[in-house]
């Protein structure tokens, strides 16, 4: 997920810097929400991992 984020965010100020104000507004919406996104499961995960003791059984 943090791969998404960072290439909307590059993707942002690509499209700022040759002049595509909309496109890069909505690429920087992309990314925000995203992060969002990010932060609030990384959240749920550290709280998870606190109450039960160990982790939510991603695969190795």
């Amino acid at each position: 997920m943090l791969n998404w984020i960072i290439t909307f965010f590059i993707l942002a100020i690509v499209a700022g810097f040759f002049g595509f104000g909309g496109l890069a507004g909505s690429f920087a919406a992309v990314a925000k929400f995203l992060t969002a996104v990010f932060v609030v499961l990384f959240v749920v995960s550290l709280v998870y991992r606190m109450i039960t003791g160990k982790s939510s059984g991603a695969p190795l």
